[in-house]
């Protein structure tokens, strides 16, 4: 985003995001598929945050704090104001979930409904790029999810999760998942 005002920011995040929730949720990201995505559960959510996110970089507090207001009444998810993801940040479903204001995430992460990214002692979670957190999933404290991870529903993960994994299980366990490269056809 280097060389971009916070309006051209909040633009390209927000065309990213719901690019990459219509590639989930219809396999494509064609301008009728991401027309669809405005309309379900978990956008509204999406765009609170950025919203949330674009005033926070700019200052305008009250302006941010409604946008968090309005994410927890209207998109029934709590996301602190200070936390950041990259572009492609999905919300499959918003109900339910709670990120901590200090959580740092990368690029292209989807988050089912119920899940909890949250502090503990003060210290939260950092998420690396490509990661898909299952619904009802826990990711607490002060650990790293690597890049190109799957949690899987209802998992509850304390310790650090290497790249190229899947974890599952409370508390989670992780086995190294296969990647294969993407073929486009």
């Amino acid at each position: 985003m280097t060389g971009f005002g916070p309006a051209d920011g909040l633009v390209s995040l927000i065309r990213a995001d719901l690019r990459a929730k219509a590639l989930w949720l219809y396999g494509s990201a064609h301008g009728r598929n991401v027309l669809k995505t405005l309309l379900t559960d978990g956008t509204f959510a999406m765009l609170a945050y950025r919203g949330m996110q674009c005033c926070q970089r700019l200052r305008l507090l009250p302006l941010a704090i409604v946008f968090n207001k309005l994410n927890s009444f209207l998109g029934g998810c709590l996301i602190g104001r200070g936390a950041t993801f990259g572009p492609g940040f999905v919300l499959i479903h918003s109900n339910g979930v709670v990120i901590n204001t200090a959580v740092r995430g990368g690029r292209d992460v989807m988050i089912e409904h119920q899940v909890t990214i949250g502090a503990e002692r003060g210290l939260s979670p950092v998420l690396g790029d490509d990661v898909f957190i299952g619904a009802g999933a826990k990711v607490l404290g002060a650990i790293r999810v690597g890049s190109r991870v799957r949690i899987g529903a209802n998992a509850v993960v304390v310790k650090d999760v290497p790249d190229d994994t899947t974890a599952v299980g409370v508390p989670a366990m992780y086995k190294a998942r296969r990647v294969t490269p993407h073929i486009a056809p």
